[in-house]
């Protein structure tokens, strides 16, 4: 009895301790790893990440969200995008580092796992996938030249299988349904031209497609390969298309050279041949060049995908059984056409398809307002005649109100203006007096010591001629800021525009700052995209702004980096200067770029300086600010306008040194 009693006791310790394991287990937060094809950098995936942690730690707020970046930057890296997919899930294998789940972000992403070896990976862990479509085309081997590879289109149905997919959004490029619209809107069409770029996405999309087009053997398909054509060869081609083709937009962003071309370099090959009528097969060519197409029902998948593993992982911890086609959602479609190609091309509307999204529509006044234009027109019919008996009183008292306020913003205008420069002048001489002396103080005092001492040694006068002559050129450097300040803000500075290649005037400024700093402790970096950038600018104070960043970040920054960043956005040239050094203080960032401010008082300078950058930048229509994200030390940013110069009579306008 006893012995029985002793082995209940047991069992009842051991179904104790096995609930305790389980519901120590379904207490554990989860772990969420989410793997992103590209820089973190790219707004569509910086988006959809933030908007997936936002949301994810809403509802769990004490999850683990991991994120790795694959920088799948150009086509030419595909060959390492596997291994680098590979190295990522092999530094999660271990047990106390194994994510519950993995998020795939990215096409590349998706098809480089979808490439992997099923014994490669953990097939324990489950898979989503987001921002990427149904069909993917695998990872390439290193002995493969990409320029004339045409791999064959895979649908990720059949490899589902192989690898524990359980969900996720997957976009749909439907050919069929725009060779559909193709026959009934141009039905003598004999060629189709597909245009596809030198990226991962584009050759996707051009296997895709040419895997498709095996079914309409009617069409003679010709491509427009991107990986093999410059943006000039491929406009060159596009003039040069035969009658009776359409041709099928697909990608355009990288060419062979991998320059990176964005909306309005495709305006380029829209002009190139006005004959042919495009149709879209993505976002790009629409709003502009496409008569139309089936596009896939683009959207922001961060919320939906952090739903999709939320309710996933809580029926993994409820035990409710689901397969993979529950959570993975292929998102279709939807007609779009561009109403001004369409009237342009005398379509005739009857052959276009019902449940047609629209752009470039723009109905009349009164189909918009009718119901309103009814209900206003009685409205009005009503109070018109109060509205004329109102109207006089009003207006005269209208504007007896309209002059006293004049006179009195006037009044306290000039009070406000008045209160201003004295203040200003008060702060202005007091703050000059402070800066005066000091300098002055050291070159009068020395001067004194080095002409009255005998005693002093070579090498003390050395020393006292070096410091006389540094507060000397603290006095001087002083004195022409205050100038040029001065200049600027009467108006007498003389601006003077010209044509210049802005990448070499950077690399020479920051030489000149490098030399001028005379250390080793610190390297001075260029970043600057493209190589060589023509613009019209004005050298000389562009110069003065850079020298004055790159000298104020060379003084607080006593080893590391200075770098240099510039870049060419829409309509601005954006310039940055990132400093590895002591930063600038959170209550002294608003107030930085005021005259007279300084990080640290004790610190050599006036504090003059960056005001002079402010007051410069801000002459050209640009924008100064000092970044609060960076946080390794202090990052400067400004931006000027672009205006490109013309080709005839270039001439180098820089003033280089």
């Amino acid at each position: 009895m006893n012995a029985v009693r002793h082995i209940l006791t047991i069992f009842s310790a051991l179904l104790m301790t096995m609930f305790s394991c389980v519901e120590l287990s379904a207490k554990n937060d989860p772990r969420v790893l989410i793997v992103s094809s590209y820089n973190p950098d790219a707004v569509s995936a910086s988006k959809t990440i933030n908007a997936f942690v936002d949301h994810f730690n809403e509802r769990c707020p004490d999850a683990t969200i991991l994120i790795e970046n694959m920088n799948c930057k150009s086509l030419s890296e595909a060959h390492s995008w596997t291994s680098r997919t590979r190295d990522i899930l092999n530094k999660y294998s271990e047990t106390n580092h194994k994510p519950d789940i993995i998020v795939l972000l990215g096409q590349e992403a998706w098809a480089s796992f979808l490439s992997l070896n099923p014994s490669e990976i953990n097939s324990q862990i489950p898979v989503m996938c987001a921002m990427a479509s149904r069909n993917i085309v695998r990872m390439p081997s290193d002995t493969c030249r990409l320029d004339t590879w045409m791999p064959s289109s895979i649908d990720y149905t059949f490899l589902r299988s192989r690898y524990n997919i359980v969900g996720g959004t997957l976009y749909e490029y439907d050919i069929d349904k725009n060779i559909e619209l193709i026959r009934r809107l141009y039905p003598e069409t004999k060629n189709i031209a597909l245009l596809t770029d030198n990226s991962y996405g584009g050759l996707t999309l051009l296997a895709h497609v040419n895997d498709c087009m095996r079914r309409y053997s009617e069409y003679n398909l010709i491509l427009l390969d991107g990986r093999v054509e410059t943006i000039y060869s491929m406009s060159e081609r596009i003039s040069n298309l035969p009658e009776n083709t359409v041709m099928l937009v697909g990608t355009w962003r990288v060419d062979m050279t991998e320059s990176y071309y964005v909306k309005n370099s495709t305006r380029l090959l829209k002009d190139a041949n006005h004959d042919v009528p495009a149709f879209a097969l993505s976002a790009v060519g629409l709003d502009y060049w496409a008569v139309g197409g089936f596009l896939p029902d683009y959207r922001s998948q961060g919320i939906e995908i952090a739903e999709k593993v939320l309710d996933y992982l809580d029926d993994l911890q409820h035990d409710k059984i689901r397969t993979s086609s529950d959570a993975m959602t292929v998102v279709g479609g939807h007609y779009v056409f561009d109403r001004d190609v369409v009237n342009e091309s005398n379509i005739d509307e009857s052959v276009i398809p019902d449940d047609v999204e629209w752009v470039n529509y723009r109905p009349s006044f009164y189909q918009q307002y009718r119901y309103y234009f009814w209900a206003m027109s009685f409205a009005f019919v009503g109070l018109l005649f109060i509205i004329l008996v109102l109207t006089y009183f009003f207006r005269r008292t209208r504007k007896l109100t309209a002059s006293l306020k004049e006179s009195q913003a006037e009044l306290i205008a000039a009070r406000d203006k008045a209160e201003e420069g004295n203040k200003q002048k008060t702060a202005f001489l007091a703050n000059m007096s402070h800066e005066i002396r000091t300098p002055l103080n050291a070159i009068v005092g020395f001067a004194e010591v080095l002409t009255t001492d005998e005693s002093l040694s070579a090498a003390d006068r050395m020393q006292i001629n070096d410091i006389i002559g540094k507060n000397s050129q603290m006095l001087l450097g002083l004195i022409n800021d205050i100038l040029d300040m001065s200049r600027l803000e009467s108006g007498r500075t003389k601006f003077e525009s010209a044509p210049c290649d802005v990448m070499s005037l950077c690399a020479d400024v920051l030489e000149t700052c490098k030399t001028a700093s005379r250390r080793d402790d610190v390297d001075f970096i260029l970043d600057a995209v493209p190589n060589h950038l023509r613009a019209v600018v004005d050298a000389q104070h562009l110069r003065q702004v850079l020298i004055n960043l790159l000298s104020n970040a060379n003084k607080f920054t006593k080893s590391g980096s200075i770098c240099l960043t510039v870049r060419r956005k829409i309509h601005v040239i954006e310039f940055s200067v990132t400093d590895t050094g002591i930063g600038v203080p959170k209550d002294k960032q608003k107030l930085i770029f005021n005259r007279f401010e300084k990080v640290n008082e004790t610190s050599q300078g006036f504090g003059i300086g960056l005001s002079l950058c402010k007051s410069i930048v801000e002459h050209f229509g640009g924008e100064i600010y000092l970044d609060p994200r960076y946080t390794k030390g202090a990052k400067f940013v400004f931006t000027l306008p672009f205006i490109e110069p013309s080709d005839d009579g270039w001439t180098d306008n820089c003033g280089l040194l």
